[in-house]
């Protein structure tokens, strides 16, 4: 069986853990392909990081700090110590030992003139995460947020990044912008893992600033719309407050209630032709109603990889697909 999922960060690489269970990965004649956000990527320090890639690659292959749910295991923070001390700036984006090692041989190959997409299956040669890992797309797509300086009081556009760990998404944004999406394609593979799976999966990720910025890059939104496999999200929201971040803040900003509903309704059925999903969990005891979609409650914190396999599984059962 070929499954896509459409993913994030800690929530979707988590999430990806349990798609793995739940199809006897590895070991078993299936083929998961992750279509991943890079949305949150920034040049930093003459660095290309791209955050979400790493958070997948890492917790994938078995080298995340599992308590943080970001960075490497066995981090030690020496280069962001003298960085300080040197006042270069950005303090506030933790940049590990190990993890800028990854970031080194990114930014040297990207400067060779290799595209994400090549650079990322370079890396995880190294980690071998047991899933296809692909960038929505090798142009430079970066989410910006309008926001008030809270200095002068002037709007401004800050990067994401510092928005979400520098200021902890507290200033009221006023729009959230994927720079560079309107121009950009999808990288090589990631519309035929949507026209040849056999079910896609949306994560319960960040459905603003991960899965949004992925359906923000043309092409990819309408591959959704007209692939013949079912479309199933999973919501992040549990009992109308995010499983993980600062998702509402992010939901405010574009209108949208933080509900499962509301955001079952964002994304919008198929059936009538706007929209993309077949089928939405919800959290047990989540009331949801989202016309043309078959909305089902099951339990959906993924507090171990066996709890978040059940979801997967009932998010195929949702589908009528079987993995057997």
């Amino acid at each position: 069986m070929k499954v896509t999922v459409v993913v994030g960060g800690v929530g979707g690489a988590r999430f990806l853990q349990g798609v793995k269970r739940a199809l006897g990965l590895p070991g078993a004649e299936h083929r998961v392909t992750a279509v991943v956000n890079t949305g949150d990527d920034v040049w930093l320090h003459g660095l290309r990081i791209c955050p979400d890639l790493d958070t997948c690659m890492y917790t994938l292959g078995g080298g995340i700090d599992t308590e943080r749910g970001w960075g490497r295991t066995g981090e030690t923070w020496t280069v962001r110590e003298e960085l300080a001390a040197y006042g270069a700036g950005s303090e506030w984006f933790g940049l590990g030992d190990r993890d800028i090692a990854t970031h080194l041989v990114r930014t040297r190959m990207l400067r060779a003139g290799y595209p994400l997409s090549a650079v990322t299956e370079a890396l995880c040669a190294r980690w071998q995460p047991g899933v296809d890992l692909l960038p929505m797309s090798d142009d430079r797509v970066e989410t910006h947020v309008v926001v008030d300086d809270p200095d002068t009081g002037q709007r401004q556009a800050i990067h994401f990044q510092e928005w979400w760990i520098r200021h902890q998404a507290a200033l009221p944004a006023h729009s959230i912008v994927p720079v560079g999406a309107e121009e950009s394609t999808p990288a090589p593979g990631v519309l035929d893992a949507v026209a040849d799976a056999d079910i896609v999966l949306l994560a319960p990720s960040n459905p603003v600033v991960s899965v949004g910025t992925v359906l923000a890059v043309p092409g990819i939104r309408t591959a959704l719309a007209k692939t013949a496999a079912p479309v199933v999200g999973i919501s992040p929201i549990v009992a109308d407050r995010p499983v993980r971040g600062m998702a509402d803040a992010c939901l405010t900003a574009i209108g949208v209630a933080t509900t499962a509903e509301a955001v079952g309704r964002h994304y919008g059925s198929r059936r009538d032709g706007e929209g993309l999903l077949d089928g939405w969990l919800v959290h047990t005891g989540d009331g949801a109603e989202v016309p043309g979609v078959e909305v089902r409650a099951v339990p959906l914190l993924m507090s171990d990889v066996d709890a978040t396999a059940e979801m997967v599984r009932a998010a195929f059962s949702v589908a009528g697909v079987s993995v057997d």
